[in-house]
């Protein structure tokens, strides 16, 4: 048996050797409380990076994109067919957006970027022809081209009838004739005075340019502004625009242009003198002809534009005059005229008589021509 010295110190080794566990036990207590550590900081970072890519991505996706190798645009000239309209207003950035919603361009930046790098380009607003999938610099071009607007063109001749034009808005435009003829009944709607039966005579004679989607309301409407801007730029007062018109057309049938103030001067001379105005023109609307020389049946009608039964002016305007016309009927030439004829319709030559015996000779001079020409009668 051991002495108790030595049973002492057996003793003492094995409680120091109990108070201090193995090394390799030790190691493995400090990695299991570095681990939790170690991948939570992990998992920040991870979430860091994720949500710094994110906010890029979210911010400048094209720029990011173009990273990893994807173009934010397409290539060549594209297919098919979209329009596209620019609104008055519209900022470049706006103008990309609407090409990206469309599929024309493949982005939003391909498109602004190329206008930033060009400011020199010039978008208009309007309705365009364009294709899908184009090269934002094909879209730009094509956008600057005027040949691509689409757009309807209605020309009005100067002397046109209201009739004459409504055919001709709904043949340019497509607009539905039937809906136009509805709105031309009710005058009023468009700010004309209550008492013109219709629009005759208030759609001023021009060229005009609509956008796809004008409502018909919307272009007859733009016709009677313009007509009000020419009389307000005469001078006519709001009160006289009717008897204006009234006269301004029939100087408008009657006249050649160049004669237009002495034509306004003989019918303003006949009313004052109490002479009916005896206009073939206005024979001729108030019996629904269209002939420069109205048939004696025409004259028998009796209606309210049959001057030749009628004294004063005709009920109402029988063509929409022009500038001309207007400024004619709002000044009238110096003169004592009474009668006037035509002589030559192909040039218009126009003669003028203070008698009736100087007037007939002028006349028998216009017979002597139309006989040679009977193709102007019918």
């Amino acid at each position: 048996m051991p002495r108790a010295e030595e049973f002492d110190d057996l003793v003492g080794q094995q409680d120091d050797f109990g108070s201090e566990p193995p090394r390799h036990g030790r190691e493995r207590r400090q990695r299991r409380h570095i681990w939790p550590w170690l991948l939570g900081f992990l998992l920040v970072v991870l979430l860091a990076i994720g949500g710094a890519g994110w906010f890029a991505y979210s911010t400048y996706p094209d720029q990011v994109k173009s990273l990893f190798g994807w173009s934010n645009d397409y290539t060549g000239g594209g297919t098919g067919s979209v329009q596209v309209e620019i609104r008055p207003g519209d900022l470049g950035s706006d103008v990309a957006g609407t090409l990206a919603a469309k599929g024309v361009t493949k982005t939003k930046a391909a498109f602004y970027d190329l206008l930033v790098a060009n400011p020199s380009a010039s978008l208009q607003p309007g309705t365009y022809a364009l294709k899908r999938h184009m090269s934002a610099r094909s879209a730009l071009t094509a956008l600057e081209d005027p040949k691509n607007r689409v757009e309807s063109t209605v020309a009005i001749p100067e002397g046109s009838t209201m009739k004459q034009i409504l055919a001709a808005t709904a043949k340019a435009t497509g607009a539905d004739l039937a809906e136009l003829q509805a709105i031309a009944k009710k005058p009023a709607t468009l700010g004309v005075p209550k008492s013109a039966p219709n629009l005759e005579g208030w759609l001023f004679p021009a060229t005009y340019t609509f956008e796809p989607g004008t409502t018909p309301e919307a272009m007859l409407q733009t016709m009677v502004d313009r007509m009000v801007k020419a009389l307000d730029g005469a001078g006519v007062a709001k009160a006289d625009r009717e008897d204006t018109l009234i006269l301004a057309g029939l100087v408008q049938k009657e006249s050649n242009g160049k004669d237009d103030a002495k034509v306004a001067r003989v019918f303003l001379n006949r009313i004052k003198v109490g002479m009916r105005l005896q206009s073939d023109a206005t024979v001729s609307y108030g019996a629904g002809g269209t002939t420069v020389v109205p048939t004696a049946k025409e004259k028998a009608d009796k209606n309210g534009y049959n001057t030749y039964l009628r004294d004063g002016l005709p009920v109402g305007p029988i063509s929409s005059p022009g500038d001309v016309a207007i400024k004619a009927a709002v000044a009238p030439a110096k003169g004592r005229w009474l009668f006037f004829v035509t002589t030559n319709l192909a040039t218009g030559e126009t003669k003028f008589a203070n008698t009736y015996a100087e007037h007939q000779k002028n006349a028998d001079e216009f017979l002597r021509w139309l006989g040679a020409h009977p193709d102007y009668a019918k």
